[in-house]
């Protein structure tokens, strides 16, 4: 008897994932426990493992499709076992894998309608089209048991019919080149946007558009930040990292500015209680943000052994869904690439993203007309100006310069 692998919740939230990768191929041998699929959904790829022994019959969503929660993935069965119900998945997929039992009779051009009447649409697709002003219903989806997601949408705004957007015309998003829109030359290589990439992708325009955000920058002297670091690694041995002081540094001043620490729901502002900074680490195929959770009363020590460990984990993928998620705050350092300053995006629902830039030598002249060499570093602030005046960011940047540039305080 044939098994249906569904895509399963991997958070609360979760709507859908997208198939990044199949492990294992039809006609595969799987046992129980074998990962056969990795999933990306909110900049986490996560691996989906067999709780069946058997054949991998059928994989019915291809790798860079989008699949609703409790969507059909593939079937599991025995060897040379016949599926009446492969070509054409239940209308509404079990949220267990379950025995395939029949298929369904009609495969229409039309969009799937549901018994109440509704169109089967993904709510990402849905979003998409409301925004683009595509009409979804006549869009065909391509989606299982013909469910609409958002590549149907972005195929159908080039020549389907429109209309006026719900939203208001200010609220709407950039044009976006639609496909094949772009002459290619000799050479060109055209990648499918999916997995981590699209989601990186989806979030940073979504907060591009949504937030009105402020960029502050402030120049700090750090000469007596870098020899404080280097005394103490020699002396006590250790390898503290410049980063490990930011990190320490800026909780110190978000615990003292609690005013930063709040987020916009709707009409409502929410005061977090909680000091967890997101550290934005790049990885060769998007960015993951893994977060050091209440980490205003972490020791040095602590800070540096936490975020080392997450770092490592985000890299080789074994970060778990709670490790990245309940910011309150983020921080972006581009300063070991030499970058001077630059402009973070907020990430959503923080009200406030730091970016770290490069640490630089520069000649300073004092007061009596010596020239000595120093040591500086610039900050970046993003701020959601809705929660946030520049006047409230900009005593938020002098506290965390106050601390940098006297960093016994930050240990204080």
């Amino acid at each position: 008897m044939a098994f249906e692998i569904n895509m399963p919740q991997l958070g609360l939230t979760m709507e859908e994932g997208t198939v990044s990768k199949w492990v294992k191929q039809e006609g595969d041998a799987v046992k129980v426990g074998d990962v056969i699929v990795e999933i990306t959904t909110d900049k986490l790829t996560s691996e989906v493992e067999s709780e069946f022994d058997g054949i991998l019959l059928k994989i019915v969503a291809q790798e860079g499709e989008d699949i609703p929660v409790k969507g059909l993935l593939a079937y599991i069965g025995e060897k040379g076992e016949a599926l009446s119900g492969a070509a054409a998945p239940a209308v509404v997929p079990t949220a267990q894998a379950a025995p395939v039992t029949a298929a369904p009779t009609a495969a229409a051009s039309a969009p799937i309608v549901n018994a109440n009447g509704r169109i089967r649409i993904s709510p990402l697709a849905k979003k998409t089209a409301t925004k683009m002003g595509v009409d979804y219903a006549n869009v065909k989806g391509s989606g299982p048991a013909g469910r609409i997601v958002q590549k149907d949408i972005l195929a159908a705004a080039q020549n389907a019919p429109v209309v006026a957007p719900v939203v208001a015309p200010a609220a709407a998003p950039a044009p976006v080149a639609a496909s094949g829109s772009i002459d290619l030359m000799e050479g060109d290589e055209v990648v499918k946007l999916a997995g981590m990439r699209k989601v990186v992708a989806e979030r940073m325009a979504q907060s591009r558009r949504e937030i009105p955000s402020v960029t502050q920058n402030v120049k700090i002297d750090v000469t007596n930040l870098m020899k404080f670091r280097k005394q103490i690694n020699v002396e006590l041995g250790v390898k503290y990292s410049v980063n490990d002081f930011i990190l320490k540094a800026v909780a110190k001043a978000l615990k003292n500015n609690k005013h930063i620490l709040v987020s916009l729901d709707g009409d409502k502002i929410i005061k977090r209680a909680h000091v967890n900074v997101g550290m934005a680490v790049a990885l060769d195929e998007g960015l993951i943000v893994p977060v050091l959770k209440d980490i205003d009363k972490m020791s040095l020590e602590e800070i540096s052994a936490t975020a080392k460990d997450l770092a490592e984990r985000a890299r080789t993928n074994k970060l778990g869904m709670d490790e990245y998620k309940g910011s309150t705050f983020s921080i972006s350092n581009l300063g070991m690439f030499g970058v001077e300053t630059f402009d973070p995006i907020v990430n959503q629902p923080d009200s406030g993203i730091l970016g770290v830039c490069a640490v630089q030598d520069e000649l300073v002249m004092d007061d009596e007309g010596n020239i000595s060499k120093r040591q500086f570093m610039r900050i970046s602030f993003t701020f959601d100006h809705r929660l946030i005046d520049g006047a409230t960011a900009a005593k938020f940047e002098l506290a965390i310069k106050e601390l940098l540039e006297n960093p016994m305080k930050i240990l204080l």
